[in-house]
């Protein structure tokens, strides 16, 4: 929730982003894990030593692409996530390759993944690894008087891509 409130701060309206139930979205997500739509699904997680206990500060979803244009071998990073308090840590670029190095293993050639169009710390860590836009967009209506605009970024995870 931390990391939500602070990356979508100017993109997501300030109300929105407080009407979000913690307690929900933990059933939803307990939900997901226990019971995943395909095989493909899976969680990654990130955790830190606290004096001896492990601290939960990122994670990774993904699963099987559902776009109408995917093909074959297509996976989606459905997100990825640093708590606020750990980012610059190398948290992402673990859990992004123990994506990559899960979905190759599995036969996926090409991940993608949805943005907010106006994510630009996200799309510039992403662009850094070789992701790009491919041209498409979608919008989700997220409030009456707000439409979030996402772009597509895709990258080739091919094993012969020189990841």
């Amino acid at each position: 929730m931390r990391s939500w409130r602070a990356n979508f701060a100017n993109i997501v309206p300030a109300a929105e982003l407080a009407a979000l139930d913690e307690d929900e979205l933990a059933m939803t997500w307990a939900s997901a894990i226990l019971n995943p739509p395909t095989p493909t699904h899976q969680l990654m997680v990130a955790v830190e030593d606290n004096l001896g206990t492990d601290v939960l500060v990122g994670y990774a979803a993904f699963g099987a692409g559902t776009d109408p244009d995917a093909n074959p071998g297509t996976a989606e990073l459905l997100a990825l996530v640093v708590d606020p308090g750990h980012t610059r840590m190398g948290h992402g670029s673990r859990l992004l390759a123990a994506t990559v190095e899960q979905l190759r293993a599995s036969g996926h050639r090409t991940l993608v993944t949805w943005l907010p169009l106006d994510d630009e710390i996200t799309r510039g860590f992403l662009s850094s690894g070789g992701w790009g836009p491919d041209s498409a967009y979608r919008d989700r209506v997220i409030s009456d008087d707000k439409i979030l605009r996402e772009v597509r970024l895709v990258t080739d995870i091919s094993v012969n891509s020189g990841d």
